[in-house]
């Protein structure tokens, strides 16, 4: 299946909120990555600014409700407005969640998990062949933010998605901020997770923020909230990756408490820089 690829450099997630700032001159971003949802409609503002965007800038469509974790079958609408949404753009990627967020006809509005089984795992596998099928594209599929384990789980998430990508022939998409808030509300070892993904499988990587909380108990938990620079830890996470894999691209998510354009473009620029060195000592490495 045709399969574009994303610079290696990093990107940033559209908000109308800066299109002015990035349509009055050239911005040093490698590409956007918008919601597929909020571009399903005929026409109108949205449309116009994403024809601007990908004129001038590679492109990335993020899906958030194509519930390829659900045990319903997909939404054939749904899936139709998204192939719709592929041939109007021809995006270099495009990507979904290991997560489901609806459930008879009920939507939520939230990526919900689901357990690692055998059963799940069937599941799973039919939906991305079905989805890749009627796209007649390759998806990338995401690790999801955890704040749970389940009890029946019995396959651990990075060989679940090891072997839905090794079946369907999908990619995945790294979010590393969903590595580093499910090993702490889990008690687990981010570096560890990392240690078992399949990186040799993925096609981008996704940065965001997130906040500290905590729960009834009064227990620390951590979460995904995309309205926050992305901490330290995260950073350093994204670096041993890279240390690993050479440059990859790299977005930036910042989806709530959206700052000025200038606020997010230093968030850009910080992690391109960490690229850079990373294409340097491989460099010097293959010397």
């Amino acid at each position: 299946m045709p399969f574009g690829q994303l610079p290696l450099r990093a990107g940033a997630s559209f908000k109308p909120e800066h299109f002015a700032a990035i349509s009055a001159a050239r911005q040093p971003v490698a590409f956007f990555e918008i919601h597929a949802e909020n571009y399903m409609g005929a026409g109108g503002a949205p449309h116009a600014q994403l024809r601007f965007i990908r004129e001038n800038y590679p492109l990335s469509l993020h899906g958030v409700g194509l519930n390829i974790g659900s045990g319903e079958p997909l939404d054939r609408a749904h899936l139709a407005r998204l192939k719709h949404l592929w041939e109007r753009y021809q995006p270099e990627s495009c990507s979904e969640h290991l997560a489901w967020s609806s459930h008879g006809g009920i939507y939520f509005n939230d990526l919900l998990p689901l357990p690692y089984t055998q059963a799940s795992l069937r599941r799973v596998i039919a939906h991305v062949d079905e989805a890749q099928n009627g796209l007649q594209r390759r998806l990338l599929i995401e690790n999801p933010a955890a704040y749970l384990r389940f009890e029946e789980s019995t396959i651990p998430e990075t060989d679940f998605l090891e072997a839905v990508a090794r079946a369907t022939g999908c990619g995945l998409l790294l979010d590393i901020n969903n590595v580093f808030v499910s090993a702490r509300n889990q008690g687990a070892s981010p570096q560890a997770y990392l240690d078992t993904f399949p990186l040799d499988l993925v096609g981008e990587i996704h940065l965001a923020g997130h906040f500290a909380a905590a729960d009834d108990q009064g227990e620390p938990l951590c979460i995904d909230a995309h309205g926050s620079p992305v901490i330290e830890d995260v950073l350093a996470l994204f670096d041993r990756v890279i240390a690993r894999t050479g440059p990859l691209p790299a977005l930036v998510e910042w989806d709530n408490d959206v700052p000025r354009w200038p606020v997010l473009l230093a968030e850009v620029s910080k992690v391109q820089e960490r690229i850079g060195l990373a294409a340097m000592h491989k460099d010097a490495a293959a010397a």
